[in-house]
């Protein structure tokens, strides 16, 4: 059973997969290619006689309830950061570039979710089908925004490093976090996509 931010990462991508299919992109696939997966591509889909690979981040810190927030269990219940956490340094040791530079998505699907639920039990859901897993999981606040990779890339490596860097151990491997205000990304980066909630329109399928 995956754990932690893999797990987390999971959700977001069932969750997105499911949102691209309702909005009429049919052929949408999650990357099972080694090669997509190495580029940084999560999900791929196709408009305009092109296909379009999707890179997703999820964040948990998007919590206002302080009850959850402080219960321990919660782990994909954060408080709200009004930030976005960027990786770059994927290994702390080999110096390797962290994803955002990496990927050679077209598009970032940064999804802020928050999730009622222990790790166990999303984790238990995750091993269901998707009547099960769209019914029963308890998304408190999501919200997504889709930014365009370049566009961001091009920005990020003449600013990141004005901003605080955090860092993040995953499977026991260390990286380096850039933890960078919302407003500045949103106004910086044109054609930026402030989507909003998109969990809700899954249970209305």
């Amino acid at each position: 059973m995956l754990r932690g931010s893999q797990l987390l990462h999971a959700v977001a991508k069932r969750i997105l997969l499911g949102y691209v299919r309702g909005h009429g992109f049919s052929d949408a696939a999650l990357a099972d290619d080694i090669r997509d997966e190495a580029e940084g591509i999560d999900l791929t889909y196709t408009t305009g006689g092109g296909r379009v690979g999707v890179k997703i981040k999820a964040d948990s810190y998007y919590g206002v309830d302080p009850a959850k927030i402080s219960d321990r269990a919660l782990v994909f219940y954060r408080a709200e950061g009004s930030t976005y956490g960027f990786e770059a340094i994927a290994n702390a040791a080999t110096r390797q570039p962290g994803w955002l530079q990496r990927s050679s998505a077209d598009e970032l699907y940064y999804y802020r979710l928050a999730l009622g639920q222990t790790e166990e039990e999303v984790g238990a859901l995750m091993e269901e089908p998707d009547g099960v897993f769209f019914t029963e999981l308890k998304v408190d606040r999501d919200s997504l925004k889709i930014l365009p990779m370049r566009a961001l890339q091009g920005w990020f490596e003449v600013t990141g490093d004005r901003y605080m860097s955090r860092p993040v151990v995953t499977d026991g491997q260390a990286a380096w976090y850039r933890i960078v205000p919302q407003a500045d990304v949103d106004s910086a980066i044109q054609g930026m996509r402030d989507v909003g909630p998109v969990f809700v329109s899954l249970l209305r399928t």
